[in-house]
């Protein structure tokens, strides 16, 4: 077959699977929205608020390895559409949600979207990396990641409208008005979700239906791959070190991805720039991110390899921590928009790399990294622990509210660190272990 023929075979499917990255790219950002929005109407800590990243990633851990049993019985299509019907069924729960504005109830609804999306997720990065060359594998996914950016910035801008818009008011009238009326006033905006994710769940539902229609050609690893990986053919999955690797490579990722698009609002308003500037902020990042993929799809693979692309992200993801972290006011937003061009690369380049050899294990390894995205349920909270930590610790020394909270918000992001050079090291040695040279 041609290169011409092999092209115009994929090209359909990759713009199916496009259109999943974009769904769940959509359902994934709005939560840099959400977060500030559940603070006010459940009137909760920071820590707190990020459960909001927490009860979505979480899902990837409990649901990753029912999701390769799933997608092994039923195949990858009938998988795809079930994980979107699942995510409709999510959104539906955010109706009695803001009915009783309780917030485990909203957890409970962001959880089974969460759900959803792993199984969208376990079936659709595999299928993306295994349906033409592993060499070239970072750029198919660097265009699913366009999609999804694209998708996130859109539902971040949408849902910031819709969701934030008038909070600086309310939150003045809500120190000054009594009890009744601060409840009317909590219970009227929280209301404002039912209609978004009524539209939301009828999208997924007949997306859900119209996938198990689309022409998704079958494909799977080549079992032949195994018997290259080491000196022996390998039996188990615990015999590739390099994808072990990975996992904790992705978890770590996945914690800063959500640490630069999740907190970048709220770290925005803390530094006392008023909400209908700060509501974009996320958007800031997702737009930094899509540059840099639309960059990987040139670049990768034929004037860089996707193990430099890791480590060229990893460095400038350490330089780029340390800026935050030593400047104020709007530059460091904007360095940690930043963050965006460091994470770009990252989850393109990890999938490719850890999936290197794998053959018949390949489902099993791919549910292993997707139970890694659970760092997006982990670090996130960390942040926010350490921004309370750390507000509480300035105002005991006499140092006002407002000061002390623009300080720990910046303190938090020192939690990137460590991360990135976890990545690093990765990209330099990690991928390497255990393969055959």
């Amino acid at each position: 077959m041609t290169n011409n023929q092999e092209k115009n075979k994929t090209l359909i499917p990759i713009l199916i699977i496009a259109g999943l990255f974009f769904i769940f790219g959509f359902v994934t950002w709005i939560n840099g929205a959400l977060i500030p929005f559940m603070k006010t109407i459940n009137e909760l800590t920071d820590a707190q608020s990020y459960l909001v990243a927490s009860a979505s990633y979480i899902s990837f851990v409990v649901m990753a390895l029912p999701a390769s049993y799933i997608i092994n019985k039923v195949g990858y299509r009938k998988s795809m559409s079930l994980g979107l019907v699942v995510m409709g069924l999510g959104a539906l729960v955010f109706i009695p949600a803001a009915e009783a504005r309780t917030y485990w109830v909203f957890l409970t609804g962001i959880f089974i979207q969460g759900a959803g999306m792993t199984l969208l997720q376990t079936a659709s990065n595999p299928y993306i990396t295994i349906l033409g060359p592993i060499e070239s594998g970072a750029k198919r996914i660097a265009i699913m990641g366009i999609a999804n950016k694209v998708a996130g910035g859109l539902g971040s801008v949408i849902f910031g409208a819709i969701l934030l818009s008038g909070i600086d008011d309310i939150k003045e009238k809500l120190v000054t008005v009594d009890a009744s009326e601060k409840a009317d006033l909590l219970n009227t905006m929280a209301d404002s979700v039912v209609t978004p994710y009524i539209v939301m769940a009828v999208a997924l539902f007949l997306l859900g239906v119209l996938i198990r229609k689309a022409p998704l050609p079958h494909v799977e690893a080549e079992d032949s791959e195994e018997v290259e990986t080491g000196t022996t053919a390998k039996t188990s999955i615990f015999q590739f070190p390099h994808l072990w690797l990975g996992v904790i490579a992705l978890f770590v990722y996945v914690g800063v991805e959500v640490i630069a698009g999740d907190t970048i609002i709220s770290y925005g308003i803390s530094l006392d720039i008023p909400v209908e500037q700060a509501k974009f902020f996320t958007l800031f990042t997702l737009m930094a991110m899509v540059a840099t993929y639309a960059l990987g799809v040139f670049l990768i693979p034929k004037y860089i390899s996707q193990a430099l692309a890791l480590r060229v992200s990893a460095i400038l993801g350490i330089a780029l921590s340390f800026c935050i972290v030593f400047t104020t006011g709007f530059t460091s937003v904007l360095f940690v928009a930043a963050l965006g061009i460091a994470n770009a690369l990252v989850w393109p380049a990890i999938w490719p790399l850890a999936l290197t050899g794998l053959g018949k294990f390949t489902k099993t390894a791919s549910a292993l990294l997707i139970m890694a995205i659970s760092g997006g349920a982990i670090i996130p909270p960390l942040y926010g622990a350490i921004v309370d930590h750390r507000k509480e610790e300035l105002i005991t020394t006499g140092i006002e509210e407002i000061a002390a909270t623009a300080e720990a918000a910046s303190s938090g992001y020192w939690i990137l660190l460590p991360c990135y050079i976890i990545i690093l090291y990765y990209a330099f040695w990690g991928h390497k272990i255990g393969l055959k040279k």
